[in-house]
């Protein structure tokens, strides 16, 4: 049997880079429309006692902004993703460690499981939320309707 090159790939995409590139300029399209004006790749020192320079998906010094885009959805078969669960757990441990200062925002991909209907991130919020800190917000984007909500 050959192993498929693609097997991790988004079905329909040309890769996940690219994916990712495309749920980023969305997300910039809606906080725009929102009135919030970030800009792609933000850098920003981040740590506790030493510091070191993370680039954030959006950002903004004025106002005080840093966004990380997630387009993560259930596996084919309907499992958790594992492997994006644990980018969504280093997502917020980043931001635990960002100036308290600045507003957080993890805007992901709204995707709903094949059979229950729940959104990969409302799942993660019900097993996950308690790594979540203050003043991090996470946000659900509908890509098709071209709205976000929060949801926690």
């Amino acid at each position: 049997m050959l192993w498929d090159a693609n097997n991790y790939q988004r079905p329909g995409a040309s890769s996940n880079v690219a994916v990712g590139r495309e749920f980023e300029e969305a997300a910039l399209l809606f906080f725009h429309s929102e009135g919030v004006m970030l800009a792609p790749n933000y850098s920003l020192p981040v740590g506790h006692r030493s510091f070191r320079k993370k680039r954030f998906d959006l950002g903004s010094a004025s106002p005080r902004i840093i966004v990380e885009c997630k387009s993560y959805t259930w596996t084919v078969s309907g499992n958790v993703p594992c492997a994006k669960i644990r980018g969504l757990n280093e997502a917020i441990l980043q931001f635990s460690a960002a100036p308290r200062d600045y507003r957080k925002i993890l805007f992901a991909l709204r995707h709903l499981h094949p059979q229950s209907r729940v959104s990969l991130i409302s799942h993660y919020i019900k097993c996950h939320g308690h790594l979540v800190g203050p003043g991090v917000e996470i946000w659900e984007f509908d890509l098709d309707a071209k709205q976000g909500a929060r949801v926690f």
